[in-house]
């Protein structure tokens, strides 16, 4: 399978297959906070849209330059495809362009670890899944002394321009980065390229961010999986956590390829104003309608961030964040039920009665280190285990009550890594050689501070529509480490969206019945429209399907 897969060839935008010229649209400003953003990058804020045409000038050969990229944060299917595109877009410019690939992602950088990468070693990397071909790293690029230490290298070697692949914190630091140089007169590019599997790097630009396709589709054949194992066995509700810190997009798209009869969605309970009480109340309700009509089985889908999104929790973390990082010494060496009690006397009154409240397990979880932007790593918190035991609480309360007789055994399960490193689907393969290829063409294009951006995603992919975007107009500003920074914000899912209403339309049909689909494994031969399929989330958004 690799062998073979190996030779397909990614489709690219027609635009893309020619020599292209630029063409510049308005003025830009960030999504928010518009005073503060520009302060912060006078020198590359308020850049302009630019989208690819075909030049009818003859062709040319441009003079060669080099390229360094940076794979950054957690893997996403596609990811050796943006690397190929960006190897084949500068050897298409000149031949004698040279691609080099910092270690272990940014921390190589900073430390000169590197190798160049030659014919010889992406062809063993083109159409398979993984980071694998230089590894990836979370080390954050945000100080002075990182920018300089990274620039020696840069000069050394003659590299033009600084590819940094990753999710919405990476390209801010791509923007940063770019703001650095720029203002130091140092003629250095920096270009980013959107990665994220949980789907919430994406705006009107970039209607999706690589990896999300592939890695639902995944995540849709094991819950397909299970839901026939559920329908066949018919004694087990299995609660499933999916990936998605920030957003439901990964949850949402899963619920429309296989049709579970629960999906909570992290933002609606937000919007709303659920409390834990009432989501449990909600599955408990649903447990025993089932019930009634015999079926003791079913399949719950739960966001990896849901927490967050309950507001009195939301409330209790963001102080938590707060006092963990202020206090981060004084409560690591403490035992457990020290740490809960100190933890408990830095907490506002509101906020500690809660923490209080908590069962022993979540609260010390929700004390464990946090991750590098200083939040809580809800990814260990075991939410569907928590949301299960209360469902089996609540039932045997409405049992003594008479109001349930039905049987209630449960499993869980976590799909999260599972789909970071899967062969990319054949959309994701032909997106991310076009992100790459397109970035090649941003960076001979002379700009800096530019996301590559290719969208009109669900038409055929000669159709597709290159170019870029400043990533300054992305962005917002957050609390991070106790303080206010300049983020791209991240995109939730829109409860006036298609995708979601397309939900919310079957979600009482798929509570009551049996109505389970079974996506089955990526298919990569075969008919286009099997197997070049986008997500649902895509086709739904641009009224390809109803």
């Amino acid at each position: 399978m690799q062998r073979v897969r190996a030779e397909y060839q990614p489709k690219l935008p027609k635009t893309l297959q020619h020599t292209v010229k630029v063409k510049q649209g308005d003025a830009t400003q960030s999504v928010a906070d518009q005073e503060e953003i520009q302060k912060l990058f006078p020198n590359t804020y308020g850049l302009p849209i630019v989208e690819f045409e075909v030049d009818d000038a003859p062709s040319r050969v441009e003079e060669p330059f080099n390229v360094g990229i940076i794979l950054s944060g957690g893997q996403a299917p596609g990811g050796h495809n943006v690397v190929s595109g960006i190897f084949d877009g500068i050897k298409k410019l000149n031949r004698e362009s040279r691609l080099y690939g910092f270690l272990m992602g940014p921390q190589g950088f900073v430390d000169h670890q590197y190798m160049e990468l030659t014919a010889g070693i992406i062809k063993d990397y083109r159409n398979t899944g993984g980071f694998d071909i230089i590894g990836s790293g979370r080390t954050k690029l945000e100080t002075p002394e990182q920018f300089d230490k990274g620039l020696k290298i840069l000069e050394e070697l003659n590299i033009k321009a600084l590819v940094i692949i990753g999710g919405d914190d990476s390209n801010t630091n791509a923007a940063v980065l770019a703001e650095y140089y720029k203002a130091k007169g140092v003629d250095v590019q920096v270009i980013g390229c959107p990665k994220t599997i949980d789907g919430d790097l994406k705006n009107k630009w970039i209607e999706t961010s690589f990896g999300f396709d592939t890695a639902c589709k995944v995540y849709s054949e094991v819950i397909g999986n299970i839901q026939r194992d559920c329908n066949s066995a018919k004694k087990y509700y299995h609660f499933i956590k999916l990936m998605g810190r920030s957003a439901s997009h990964i949850a949402l798209e899963c619920a429309l390829q296989t049709q579970p009869n629960i999906c909570i969605i992290s933002e609606e309970v937000a919007a709303k104003r659920m409390t834990l009480d009432n989501i449990v109340s909600y599955i408990a309700y649903v447990v025993s309608e089932r019930a009634k009509l015999g079926w003791n089985f079913g399949t719950v889908l739960i966001p990896e961030g849901l927490i967050e999104f309950i507001p009195s929790m939301k409330q209790l973390i963001n102080e938590l964040n707060d006092v963990l990082t202020e206090h981060a010494d004084e409560v690591a060496s403490l035992e457990e039920m020290e740490r809960l009690q100190k933890v408990h006397s830095y907490l506002t009154p509101v906020n500690a009665e809660l923490f209080k409240s908590l069962p022993k397990a979540i609260a010390l979880q929700l004390t464990l280190d946090r991750d590098s932007h200083g939040n809580v790593q809800v990814s260990l918190i075991e939410t569907e285990k928590l949301i299960s035991e209360m469902v089996e609480k609540r039932l045997e309360e409405m049992k003594e009550q008479g109001l349930y007789s039905g049987k209630f055994a449960t499993q869980h399960h976590f799909f999260g890594y599972e789909g970071r490193c899967a062969d990319p689907s054949n959309f994701d393969a032909d997106y991310t050689y076009a992100l790459g290829y397109n970035a090649a063409m941003l960076i001979n294009a002379g700009l800096t501070g530019y996301m590559s951006s290719v969208r009109n995603l669900t038409a055929p992919t000669e159709e597709w529509i290159a170019g870029g975007i400043p990533i300054t107009m992305m962005m917002n500003m957050e609390r991070r480490h106790g303080k206010m920074k300049p983020v791209i914000q991240k995109a939730l899912v829109e409860l006036n969206g298609k995708p979601y209403l397309k939900f919310a339309s079957q979600r009482e049909t798929c509570a009551l019945n049996t109505l389970y689909q079974y996506p089955g494994p990526i298919q990569y031969f075969g008919p286009s429209e099997i197997c070049d399929r986008p997500s649902m989330t895509l086709l739904l958004e641009h009224d390809k399907i109803s």
